[in-house]
C-alpha cells in the first residue's frame, strides 16, 4: 500500500522534474518560441520514394506536382492540400493549377536527371495490361535501346497528364490521405495506359 507520504511527496517530485526540464530546454535557447512555417513550394526540394518502378515515379510526380500547383496559386502546399481534400466542386483555377504543377514536375525531372528511361517501365505496365499474351511478348522482345529511341519518359508522362480528368479525381475526396492515394492511383494508370498505347505503335 503506497504511504500517505508518499502520496503527498509525488506533486513536490513532479514540480522538481518539470522545473528539471525547463531548465534544461532554457539553457539550449528554448525559451524563444518561434512558430514552424511552412515550407516555401516554389523552392526546389528533394522528394524520394520508398516504392518502386512506376509507382515511386508517380509519387514523385504527384508530390512536386502539388509543390508546383501551391506555387502558382502563392499558398503553401499543406494549405492546398487540405482545401483539395475538402468535399465539393474544385474551381477551375486549383484544376488548371494542378494540371499545371504536374507538367512542371516532368519537365524538373527531366532536368535533373531522375526520370528513369522508358525501357525501365515497359514490363510493368505490360503486366498491368489487358493486351494478349502474343501482344506483350512480341513488345517484351524489342531490344531497349528501340524503345528507348522511339519512346521518351517526358513524352508519355505529358501526355497521361493531359489525358487526367483532375475535375473527377479531385471532387470525391474524404481527406488527405485519401487526395494522395487517388492521385497516385490516378497518374499510375493514366502513364500505363499511355506507355502502352505507345508501345503498340513500335510494331509492324
Amino acid at each position: 500500500m503506497t504511504s500517505r507520504f508518499g502520496l503527498v511527496g509525488m506533486p513536490a517530485v513532479a514540480v522538481v522534474l518539470v522545473c528539471g526540464v525547463l531548465g534544461i530546454q532554457l539553457a539550449h535557447g528554448g525559451g524563444r518560441f518561434e512558430p514552424l512555417h511552412p515550407a516555401d513550394p516554389c523552392v526546389a526540394r528533394t522528394v524520394t520514394s520508398q516504392a518502386e518502378g512506376i509507382d515511386a515515379l508517380t509519387e514523385r510526380l504527384v508530390l512536386l506536382g502539388l509543390d508546383g500547383a501551391a506555387c502558382r496559386l502563392g499558398i503553401s502546399r499543406e494549405a492546398f492540400t487540405l482545401e483539395l481534400a475538402q468535399p465539393g466542386p474544385r474551381t477551375d483555377e486549383e484544376v488548371d493549377a494542378l494540371r499545371a504543377g504536374l507538367l512542371d514536375a516532368v519537365r524538373r525531372m527531366e532536368d535533373d536527371g531522375t526520370l528513369p528511361p522508358i525501357s525501365a517501365l515497359v514490363d510493368e505496365a505490360l503486366d498491368n495490361s489487358d493486351l494478349n499474351g502474343f501482344l506483350k511478348a512480341a513488345i517484351k522482345a524489342l531490344p531497349d535501346s528501340v524503345i528507348d529511341a522511339a519512346l521518351k519518359t517526358d513524352d508519355v508522362l505529358t501526355r497521361a497528364i493531359d489525358g487526367l480528368d483532375l475535375r473527377s479525381i479531385l471532387e470525391n475526396l474524404d481527406d488527405q490521405q485519401d487526395l494522395d492515394r487517388q492521385m497516385n492511383a490516378a497518374v499510375e494508370q493514366a502513364v500505363k495506359d499511355a506507355l502502352v498505347d505507345r508501345l503498340k505503335g513500335l510494331l509492324p
